[in-house]
C-alpha cells in the first residue's frame, strides 16, 4: 500500500493531484468523483462582473492548445452564495483561484474567503497588473512582493501564489514569493504564444495572443519547477502538460510536491484520476512506500563517464 499523501502549504492532502484552474467546475462531477481529489482548485474568480475576452478564445495546436479566455467571471458575491455551496459537499478540500488588476483588489477579494469550506487561496498573480503597465504581477520580483504582501496581510487561509512562465528569472520572483509570505507555489500559467491562420491572415484569437498549455510546455515548466523547487523551502506544484501518471513522477523528481492537471482534462474527463492511478502504480512498481519521497529525488550529480555515453 502506498501513502499517497503530500503536505502542500498549510493543507494534508490525500493525494498529489488536482485540477489547475480554469480547467474544473461544477459540471465535471458527473464524470468524475471529486473525492478521489488531492483537492479541488476553483475557477479563477474576481470582485467583479467580467465578460472575458473577444472571440474565439480557443485554437487546437498539434501538440497543445491556445487560449485567451480572459478570465470571465460572475463576481464573488455570486460564487460565495451559489457556487461554494456545492462544493461543500465534497471531502476534499477546495483552493479558491483568485485575481485582481490592482494590490489592493487583491486584498479585497481575499478578506472575503475567509468562509466555511474554503481550505487555501490560489492567487493567480500571472494576470495584468495596471499599475505596472499591464505587466503581469508575476513578472518581477517587487511586484511579486508587493501582492504577496497585501494577501498575506488579509488572509490567514493557506496561500498558494501561481506564478507565470514568462518571466526571464522564475526563481528570483519565487524567493521574493516565499519572502512576502507564500505557503506554497503553482508553477505555472500558460506560456504567452501566438498561431495566424494561413489561409485568412488572421490570427487564431481574437485577442491576438494568448496563453499555450499542453504537452508542448511540458519541459520548459519541468524546468522551471525544478528552478523553484531549488531556490526556495517552501512546496512547489507542478502545472504544465501533465497528461498520465509518468508526466506528474517527472514533475515530482524535479522538485513539485504535488501536480495540478489541466489541458489533458478537456481531452479526456477522467485525466485526474487517470494520474493518480498511474502515480500510484508507478510508487508500486519502483518500491515506494510514500508518494512524497518522489519530491527532489532527481539524480543530477556529475554524469558519470558512462551514463554520458548512455546519454549521447
Amino acid at each position: 500500500m502506498v501513502d499517497m499523501t503530500v503536505h502542500i502549504g498549510g493543507l494534508t492532502l490525500a493525494n498529489p493531484v488536482m485540477p489547475a484552474s480554469g480547467t474544473f467546475a461544477e459540471g465535471l462531477a458527473g464524470v468524475v468523483d471529486y473525492n478521489r481529489l488531492g483537492a479541488m482548485v476553483t475557477k479563477t474568480i474576481t470582485a467583479e462582473l467580467r465578460s472575458g475576452n473577444p472571440v474565439p478564445r480557443v485554437a487546437e495546436l498539434g501538440n497543445g492548445l491556445l487560449n485567451s479566455i480572459g478570465i470571465p467571471s460572475k463576481g464573488i458575491d455570486h460564487f460565495l452564495t451559489e457556487t461554494l455551496p456545492f462544493y461543500r459537499q465534497f471531502e476534499s478540500p477546495l483552493v479558491v483561484s483568485i485575481s485582481a488588476p490592482t494590490v489592493e483588489d487583491f486584498a479585497k477579494v481575499a478578506a472575503r474567503l475567509d468562509q466555511p469550506g474554503i481550505a487555501a487561496i490560489e492567487a493567480n498573480i500571472s494576470c495584468p497588473n495596471i499599475e505596472e503597465d499591464g505587466r503581469a504581477f508575476a513578472m518581477a520580483p517587487g511586484s511579486t512582493a508587493r501582492a504577496v504582501e497585501a494577501l498575506r496581510a488579509a488572509t490567514k487561509l493557506p496561500l498558494w501564489v501561481k506564478l507565470t512562465p514568462n518571466t526571464g528569472d522564475v526563481a528570483a520572483v519565487a524567493r521574493a514569493a516565499e519572502a512576502a509570505g507564500a505557503d506554497a507555489l503553482v508553477v505555472a500559467n500558460t506560456i504567452l504564444a501566438m498561431s495566424i491562420d494561413i489561409e485568412t491572415f488572421r490570427p487564431r484569437l481574437g485577442n491576438i495572443m494568448g496563453g499555450m498549455s499542453g504537452p508542448a510546455v511540458k519541459p520548459i515548466v519541468v524546468r522551471m519547477t525544478y528552478q523553484c523547487a531549488q531556490a526556495v523551502r517552501i512546496p512547489v506544484i507542478g502545472c504544465g502538460g501533465i497528461s498520465n501518471g509518468d508526466d506528474a513522477v517527472e514533475y515530482m523528481l524535479a522538485g513539485a510536491s504535488a501536480v495540478q492537471v489541466g489541458t489533458a482534462t478537456f481531452v479526456r474527463p477522467h485525466a485526474l484520476t487517470e494520474v493518480i492511478d498511474g502515480l500510484t502504480a508507478y510508487c508500486q512498481r519502483k518500491g515506494f512506500d510514500r508518494v512524497a519521497a518522489l519530491t527532489g529525488a532527481i539524480s543530477d550529480g556529475e554524469l558519470r563517464v558512462d551514463e554520458m555515453e548512455v546519454a549521447l
